[in-house]
């Protein structure tokens, strides 16, 4: 099964497995309010679970900062856990049924919720510096062990390699793919935070904008040189675990390294892609700044264009379209006269051997062929030829053509013209036409 199967599958089961569960989240104002209130009263007086008594002194303590007017607040309260355990966000553990009064506790969808909402985790260069360096270190340790493990100790292989590959070295990438999380949320607060200079200050706004957008700049531009330069060790000490447990034949081993491999690739592609978007955002934002804010300090020009653009001064923007004028001919254009190309006949290349007699000089026999021809009164090469090739095949004129005006030039004398005509012989037979004149030679003959 390939890579791609596999992960369809993954996610197919895990699809199905949030389905059956049943859960929808519709938590208002108050119910998030709840639970933050919960995790700080159990976080400061180290509680486990909540009592009945815990649970309304909370809500009832939400309620008169959050809802003042509300005064059946046990009511409420039934009403508020009932609907937050259908939910999954409180759990009951004491297990009792009606024997004795419930506990409650807060579900890990809970905390994360409330962890969420109250703990802002960002990525930092001094964060990121301690994690890598651990995931180093542990990493190291890992494949200091997985080189002197045995391939038969499958035990040692899954307690010194794979349960540390997968809960503290994947404890401490989440933790790192946590702050990323973080770090984005707080990039969108600096947007918020640099439109709302620009809303209220517009002009006065522009050493603040400068200012954040170059500390955000620097922040990311050394987190991702730290990714880049602490992600090379790691996938080195990642690949050197990754072929120790194929060599053993430990495939448990050799996923979970292949795993993290491809998280710390991950958290590289992210650090780039977040660069270049900051990149992106900061050139755009400075443009603006620029062309916008320092050219319309007063905002008057930007005020008025959104007014035309409303309709609501001066005449309506439209497009005016102008059709192109044809093309002027100033003659006529003849299209030249395609010629028949030339061609012959499909035949055997191979004929059977034929007797002929023996031709002591063929050129010879030609030129006198072709002296008689002017001595008849041929007055032109195309006479000439005509008369030569009348009895002839077509494939064979192309032949003779060339040879007989070779013999013309030699017995007569061609007149010498600035133009000569190309005249068809025979129908499908297309020369240079030549004026003769009597040469020395024919007339020595006769």
């Amino acid at each position: 099964m390939s890579e791609v199967e596999r992960s369809a599958d993954r996610i197919a089961s895990a699809v199905a497995s949030v389905a059956d569960q049943g859960i929808s989240l519709e938590l208002s104002t108050s119910d998030l309010c709840f639970l933050v209130a919960l995790h700080l009263r159990g976080k400061t007086e180290q509680l486990a679970s909540f009592g009945e008594e815990a649970l309304e002194d909370v809500f009832a303590h939400v309620c008169e900062l959050v809802e003042p007017k509300d005064s059946e607040v046990v009511r409420s309260c039934t009403r508020a856990v009932a609907r937050l355990r259908k939910q999954g966000v409180i759990l009951r553990v004491d297990g009792l049924g009606v024997v004795r009064a419930p506990e409650y506790a807060l579900t890990r969808l809970a905390s994360a919720i409330v962890e969420y909402l109250l703990e802002e985790e960002v990525l930092t260069r001094e964060s990121l510096s301690v994690l890598t360096s651990t995931i180093a270190l542990t990493l190291g340790q890992v494949r200091d062990r997985a080189c002197k493990l045995a391939p038969d100790e499958v035990e040692n292989w899954q307690r010194e390699v794979s349960v540390p590959l997968g809960v503290s070295v994947g404890d401490l990438v989440r933790g790192i793919e946590r702050r990323q999380r973080g770090l984005d949320q707080q990039q969108e607060k600096f947007q918020k935070t640099i439109r709302g200079f620009l809303d209220t200050n517009w002009f006065e706004a522009i050493g603040d904008c400068q200012e954040l957008l170059e500390t955000t700049s620097k922040t990311l531009s050394e987190l991702g040189q730290l990714l880049l330069q602490g992600s090379y060790k790691l996938l080195e000490i990642l690949q050197d675990i990754e072929e120790a447990a194929l060599a053993a034949d430990c495939q448990e081993a050799g996923d979970a390294a292949h795993l993290l491999i491809d998280k710390i690739d991950q958290i590289v592609a992210w650090g780039n892609s977040r660069q270049s978007a900051w990149s992106d955002y900061f050139q755009y934002l400075h443009r603006f700044l620029r062309d916008v804010v320092r050219l319309d300090p007063s905002r008057a020009l930007t005020q008025r264009l959104r007014e035309q653009l409303a309709g609501r001064t001066g005449a309506p923007f439209s497009l005016a379209i102008a059709s192109a004028q044809p093309i002027v001919l100033l003659r006529d254009v003849v299209a030249p006269t395609s010629h028949t190309p030339v061609s012959r006949p499909k035949e055997k290349r191979e004929r059977p051997p034929k007797e002929e007699k023996a031709v002591i000089d063929p050129q010879s026999l030609l030129e006198a062929e072709v002296s008689s021809h002017l001595e008849a009164g041929a007055i032109s090469l195309s006479a000439v030829t005509e008369k030569m090739t009348e009895e002839m095949a077509s494939n064979e004129r192309y032949l003779h053509a060339g040879r007989i005006a070779q013999a013309v030039a030699t017995v007569g004398q061609p007149k010498l013209a600035r133009d000569r005509p190309w005249t068809e012989v025979a129908g499908d037979l297309l020369i240079e036409d030549w004026a003769m004149g009597q040469a020395d030679k024919v007339g020595e003959d006769s």
